[in-house]
Formats: structure tokens, C-alpha cells, sequence
């Protein structure tokens, strides 16, 4: 179909119609505002109404009074002339404040509905990422620590973050590759621990204490290592250090048992110089979760 002119984005609306059965008296009240006689047409029994014999008024001129008393078999149809108009989709990036029934809010906001159609803004409560740390080690490590005598060595994969609020939480991910002398005293345990600017170390993620037994992250793999055995360890785990200081995360390891042995990180014990072993990487990533 052409058009004279621009042509509609979308379409028309359907013409408004008002019906008016079974009324007496000398008035009915329209469903639509109007400007003025000239936004409509009626029809009494069909038959069209001279604009000089009815007039508008009362809010948005929705009272219409006739020339004359309807009786109950009477039908009156009110057609709106000026209200069927144009539909056309705004334009990209043209909607703004000043398009919607709402007040501007503050910086970082978000546009939330109650879920009866009215619109504000507010804080975005929602959990999400704040920032991201990552610590990747790609060289070797080793240690003679002793875990049965709570002996622990720092290693090269540790990250520090510095929360934004005190109600933020810290994802840790992290992977360790552990090699071992053996899989007995000799084998690869480890742990983490949380220090916070100007406060305390702690171990974190560990086991509840249990008699003699060890407090670790990760176990020993008595039936999956030896000396030429590289075990991949994966960690997921949220700590909540309710502070605005810097948080350091570290892993730390040992050999298990009493005896001599070494625990290592990113090879085996053997690791001899052929391509039968592999040096490997371990990395730790922090995640800041805002409340």
C-alpha cells in the first residue's frame, strides 16, 4: 500500500468506540479524554448528530449532554475522530527520564519495577562480581615442612584483594599441582590461609578439629601419587572477612608424615629430564562477591 508522505513506522490503532445501550436521561460519560465536541462524532438510533445539538464537559470533557432525553431502547455511538493516531517505535537511544513517569536516581543505580507498573530507582542488590585477582605460578617449589608438626611452607601462589565494602564476600578458585617423594610421609598435603592488613593469619578452609588428626585442604593421596606423580588439586571455596584492608589469600604446604621427605609444586619428585615428565603451572584467582 503507498502512502502521501512518511510512511508509518508500524500502523494505525483501531478506531475508539463508545456504546451506549438501555441509558435514559440527558447525559452519558465517555470512556476517553477530549479536547472539545470537534475530538467526536455521535450517533443517536444511527443517525448522525449536528455538533451544535450536544456539548462536553466535566474532567477531560467526559460528559457528554444530548439535544434531547434518551429512553431505554435508545443507542447512542460516540466515535473518536482525533484520538486514533499514528503508531511508530522511538528511535534507538531516544527514550530518556524525561520519557518516563519516573525521577532521575543517583550514580550506579538501577531501574527496578514493583511489579505493578511503577518504576524507580534504586540500589542494584543483586549479587555481583566487584573485581578480579589472579596469581599464576609457573615455576617449581619444594619443601621438607612437616604437617604432623603443624609445620607449613608459604608458597608462590597466594593473591591479595582489597574489598570495596565490608559486606563483600571473596570467591577463591585455585588449582595446585603437587608433586610427592612418596605416598606415604613424603606425600603432598596443603592448606590456606586469610591474612588481613594489620589483623590476623588464619588458616582457612580446612577440616573442624578431630583429635590428632591433620587440618587441611587437601589430603593425602596415598592410592594416586608417588615419586612420579604430578596430582592436580582444584579448590572452590568463599571466605567472608567483613573488611575494607586488603585480604591475602596463600596456599601453603608440607610433607604429611614424621619421616624425611619433600612435597613439590609444578613437577614430580623424579622429574627427570626427559619427555616422560612435565613441569606444570598452579594459579589462584579472588573474587570479590558484592552483597
Amino acid at each position: 500500500m503507498g502512502y502521501i508522505g512518511v510512511q508509518p513506522k508500524a500502523g494505525f490503532t483501531s478506531g475508539l468506540l463508545d456504546r451506549f445501550t438501555s441509558t435514559t436521561g440527558t447525559t452519558v460519560t465517555l470512556t476517553h479524554d477530549i479536547a472539545s465536541e470537534n475530538d467526536i462524532i455521535v450517533f443517536v438510533n444511527f443517525v448522525k448528530q449536528d455538533s451544535t445539538n450536544y456539548s462536553v464537559g466535566g474532567t477531560g470533557n467526559k460528559t457528554l449532554t444530548l439535544g434531547g432525553t434518551l429512553v431505554s431502547s435508545d443507542v447512542v455511538e460516540v466515535h473518536y475522530i482525533n484520538a486514533v493516531k499514528l503508531t511508530q517505535a522511538p528511535s534507538a537511544n531516544s527514550v530518556g527520564i524525561s520519557q518516563l513517569n519516573v525521577s532521575d536516581g543517583t550514580n550506579g543505580q538501577v531501574l527496578k519495577t514493583n511489579g505493578s507498573g511503577t518504576l524507580s530507582f534504586g540500589d542494584d542488590t543483586g549479587g555481583k562480581i566487584g573485581q578480579v585477582v589472579t596469581t599464576t605460578f609457573t615455576g617449581t617449589e619444594s619443601t621438607t615442612s612437616k604437617a604432623s608438626d603443624g609445620s607449613f611452607t608459604d608458597s608462590s601462589v597466594f593473591a591479595s584483594l582489597t574489598p570495596s565494602a565490608t559486606s563483600s564476600k571473596i570467591m577463591v578458585m585455585a588449582t595446585i599441582n603437587a608433586g610427592s617423594t612418596s605416598s606415604s610421609n613424603g606425600v603432598h598435603v596443603g592448606r590456606f590461609t586469610q591474612a588481613i592488613s594489620g589483623g590476623s593469619t588464619t588458616a582457612v578452609f580446612v577440616g573442624a578439629s578431630a583429635s590428632n588428626r591433620i587440618l587441611t585442604s587437601s589430603g593425602r593421596g596415598t592410592a594416586s601419587t608417588n615419586e612420579n606423580t604430578i596430582l592436580t588439586n582444584g579448590f572452590n571455596f568463599v571466605l567472608t572477612p567483613s573488611t575494607t584492608s586488603a585480604v591475602t589469600v596463600k596456599y601453603q604446604f608440607a610433607i604429611r608424615g614424621a619421616s624425611t621427605g619433600t612435597a613439590y609444586i609444578n613437577r614430580s619428585a623424579t622429574d627427570s629430564d626427559t619427555t616422560e615428565y612435565q613441569r606444570t603451572a598452579s594459579a589462584i584467582t579472588l573474587m570479590e562477591i558484592l552483597a
